[in-house]
């Protein structure tokens, strides 16, 4: 069983459909029972860091997510949140990866940055298994994961940064995979059945 994490700040509905397309068995949850059985954890996110933070806390879901030993994927926000300290509204965040939230300069990109992007594989990984290296897929993000140890693929907006992660059982992209037509699902169904 997938469990998604619904905790007020997630891209939930989208994550639904793009389940069902590939017929899943799911549920949405915010309760720690939930998340601790389940076999994989899905972890949408849209919004702004602090909120979330909040809204994490406020479910007794932070600790949890800092120690779950599932396979677990975070999107977009839920990706930025592994990290250690966004400069959105000066949050520390789960800590999970040692890397830092930024936001593009916009003075030199418009912002949010939205839309297709490339993303470029550099290191191997189960979550792009049979996806080509430099496929586009959809962004809709004002902030990024620095590029770390941890990072598996990379986009350009600017400045290069994160557009995947690995590290143990933490997944996670910047862009969102429900919106990325057929190379989205692929990473869903690799996440699902490989990782």
């Amino acid at each position: 069983m997938i469990t998604i994490i619904d905790y007020g700040a997630g891209n939930v509905q989208s994550v639904k459909n793009a389940l069902d397309d590939i017929n899943v068995e799911y549920q949405v949850s915010s309760a720690e029972f939930a998340v601790c059985n389940a076999d994989k954890v899905i972890f949408p996110g849209v919004g702004e860091a602090a909120s979330a933070m909040q809204k994490l806390n406020l479910y007794n879901l932070s600790n949890l997510l800092r120690i779950i030993k599932k396979p677990i994927l975070g999107i977009c926000l839920g990706m930025q949140l592994f990290g250690k300290h966004s400069t959105e509204r000066d949050t520390n965040c789960l800590g999970v990866i040692d890397a830092n939230v930024f936001k593009f300069d916009e003075s030199k990109v418009t912002v949010p940055h939205m839309g297709w992007n490339k993303v470029e594989v550099v290191k191997e990984n189960k979550l792009f298994d049979g996806i080509d290296d430099n496929t586009y897929f959809y962004f809709a993000n004002s902030y990024y994961l620095e590029n770390n140890e941890h990072t598996i693929a990379t986009a350009k907006h600017d400045v290069e940064f994160t557009a995947a992660i690995e590290y143990k059982n933490y997944y996670g992209v910047q862009f969102h995979p429900e919106k990325s037509a057929e190379a989205g699902i692929k990473l869903l169904k690799n996440f699902i059945e490989l990782c």
